[in-house]
């Protein structure tokens, strides 16, 4: 069994919303994720998709963009992006297809590795109008980061793939509230995105503290699902098309 990940797809099946007014690049890309994701991803395989699914406001509306995702090989680990406002209850996202599980203060058990997630948030110091209602946000996704964390770690998993929508750390890797709570437990890789076009070029991506850090932004992995690991090997398999290619 292999793991991916691929985030921001930005899906618009029941939605006004066409990609390619942020560039020549977006043209026709749910079908490019689609070959894509088929040429690579088999029925055993798990994808992390690190948030923005579907342009959806409501729930209704983000139904058939699921359905389409629904239809690919794979399980599917989701966790909330900032543009997935049509987001509801766990247990009434969890009970739509069982091929698709969402990711908010749990974690997905994917064969001995634990998949834990949440949104993140902008961080103090990232922004300079960071604001008190941004702070509110900031701290409650921490909370909920924690909460993720925990409960694999209490369950005795001693390997963790972290999925955040938001970026936890700059471009050159500082430090941050995100990154120091995510070194206090057995975290291998954090897979993030949100991040888009030129800035993907300089997105940190590395090792930071033993931690590797991947963007899976789709657009900055030419739509195409990164391979995180190989289970049932010693060492993580790399992907051929790794990010550092992009």
């Amino acid at each position: 069994m292999r793991i991916f990940a691929l985030s921001d797809l930005h899906l618009s099946t029941a939605s006004d919303k066409p990609m390619e007014i942020f560039g020549p690049n977006w043209e026709n890309h749910a079908s490019r994720i689609k070959e894509n994701w088929l040429d690579c991803v088999s029925e055993e395989d798990v994808v992390i998709i690190s948030g923005d699914v579907s342009w959806g406001l409501k729930f209704r509306e983000a139904l058939p963009d699921l359905e389409w995702l629904h239809r690919l090989p794979g399980r599917k680990v989701l966790t909330k992006g900032n543009h997935d406002l049509w987001w509801t209850s766990l247990a009434k996202m969890n009970d739509l297809y069982d091929d698709l599980i969402f990711v908010q203060y749990n974690y997905y058990d994917a064969g001995g590795v634990a998949i834990c997630g949440t949104r993140g948030w902008f961080y103090p110091g990232q922004t300079t109008d960071f604001s008190e209602h941004d702070e509110k946000i900031f701290r409650r996704e921490l909370i909920r980061l924690k909460l993720s964390l925990d409960a694999a770690k209490n369950d005795g998993f001693d390997r963790i793939i972290l999925s955040i929508h938001y970026p936890p750390t700059d471009f050159l890797g500082a430090d941050t509230e995100f990154t120091d709570l995510i070194e206090q437990y057995n975290v291998t890789d954090v897979i993030y995105g949100h991040i888009h076009g030129e800035r993907g070029k300089t997105a940190f991506r590395g090792v930071k503290a033993g931690i590797r850090y991947r963007l899976a932004s789709s657009d900055c992995v030419k739509f195409r699902p990164i391979l995180i690991c190989e289970l049932g090997k010693e060492e993580y398999a790399l992907c051929r098309r790794t990010e550092e290619q992009y």
